[in-house]
């Protein structure tokens, strides 16, 4: 009998079972005695290599420690975001593999934030409490070491950031189920803070409980626009039960964990804060669910090449005033990516406009067409340009 084994199939299992019994498979034994000796050479090279790569962790952190020394004898923003666009970009691009690029990114991401943190800690304002989505999107972009300062409204998030309180603020802006949240662009309104970056997390909802047993649910709690993009799923697994509004999702999770009767539609990260058991996984409607969040600041970023920028702006009440305000934009080649109306609040049947467009405002076209659409407007106000997310 011919036995080929190779270190890639070795069960390590197999091997203490056999050498329990050497004497009925001494061949055997030898081989895998050989490729275990193979293993622990190889081993031993991955722990020499996780040493360097700490020691060269390390020696980045003392300069970037420096650099922050600099920026501060200079009266300079210590938070670079350009720079770490450029540093991931870099990097990227010149990755031989097979080290996966996502994962490339995530990790740098963690070592940038940990890198800042050490210079200055950053401190970012976020829809909270604990746990929501709007949580986990500003940890995908600002890292574990950054503060995080949960806010229980999105005006709350803005008075933060103005107030100086925190750098940065994220909130939701839209979903690609349901649509835009109007509460942050109500908020814009009367803010004169600016957009920075945006941010694109896939979500995934999931409905928990405090036992993870279907029969024990006979009430459902989340945030609405969580239960919407829920809405078939619930419709026909939880036929009839109440489907109760909560704040946030992860507000409908902490409730949910004092109350075995009850489930909430919320994240992976809520299960784990709030110790809930999964009743089931990915309970979206449509699985190509994303939500885009703005993260807002009081300077927007320099140009990246590869920008978005924001406008609101109210027109005067005349036939063909929409198209007026249109037409500078397709004259001048500029992609619209979004538009939407609210009221103005101000005076009845008076609406805003908020239009989101592919460019720079610094750039050319973008600068040019803004010009021509101001003329056509009782008043226009830039919300900001910012990197477009990838």
């Amino acid at each position: 009998m011919s036995l080929s084994l190779s270190v890639k199939s070795v069960d390590i299992t197999a091997v203490l079972k056999l050498k329990a019994h050497p004497l009925k498979n001494p061949g055997v034994i030898a081989k895998l005695t050989f490729i275990m000796s193979e293993l622990d050479k190889l081993r031993k090279k991955i722990d020499e290599l996780d040493l360097r790569i700490l020691e060269l962790l390390n020696r980045r952190a003392e300069i970037a420690i420096e650099i922050g020394k600099a920026k501060q004898d200079k009266n300079l923003n210590i938070h670079s975001p350009e720079r770490e666009r450029e540093v991931l970009r870099r990097l990227s691009g010149n990755n031989p593999g097979p080290f996966p690029d996502n994962a490339l990114k995530l990790i740098y991401e963690e070592i940038l934030s940990a890198s800042l943190s050490l210079q200055q800690p950053l401190k970012v304002a976020y829809l909270g409490p604990t746990a929501t989505f709007t949580h986990l999107a500003s940890i995908r972009k600002f890292g574990s070491s950054a503060e995080y300062l949960p806010e229980s409204t999105i005006k709350g998030v803005f008075e933060a950031v103005a107030r100086g309180k925190a750098q940065y603020g994220v909130v939701p802006i839209e979903n690609s189920t349901e649509g835009v949240v109007n509460s942050t662009l109500d908020v814009f309104i009367d803010s004169d803070l600016k957009i920075a970056f945006e941010i694109m997390l896939e979500i995934r909802h999931n409905l928990l409980s405090k036992t993870g047993v279907r029969s024990d649910i006979n009430k459902i709690y989340s945030y609405p626009q969580a239960t919407a993009q829920c809405k078939g799923w619930l419709e026909k697994n939880f036929p009839g039960t109440p489907v109760v509004e909560e704040l946030s999702t992860a507000a409908a999770a902490k409730r949910v964990s004092k109350d075995p009767s009850a489930a909430a539609v919320a994240s992976e990260l809520a299960a784990s804060v709030y110790n809930l058991k999964f009743v089931e996984k990915g309970i979206e409607d449509y699985k190509n669910n994303f939500t885009r969040f703005l993260v807002i600041a009081k300077e927007s970023p320099l140009v990246t090449g590869k920008d978005k920028t924001s406008v609101m702006l109210s027109i005067k009440d005349r036939a063909g005033a929409l198209y007026s305000i249109l037409r500078p934009f397709a004259r001048n080649k500029i992609s619209l990516t979004k538009i939407e109306s609210r009221p103005s609040r101000r005076k009845a049947w008076e609406y805003i406009f908020f239009i989101d467009m592919e460019g720079h405002m610094e750039d050319k076209g973008v600068k040019k067409a803004l010009n021509e659409v101001k003329k056509e407007c009782l008043y226009l106000k830039v919300l900001g340009s910012y990197p477009s997310a990838e």
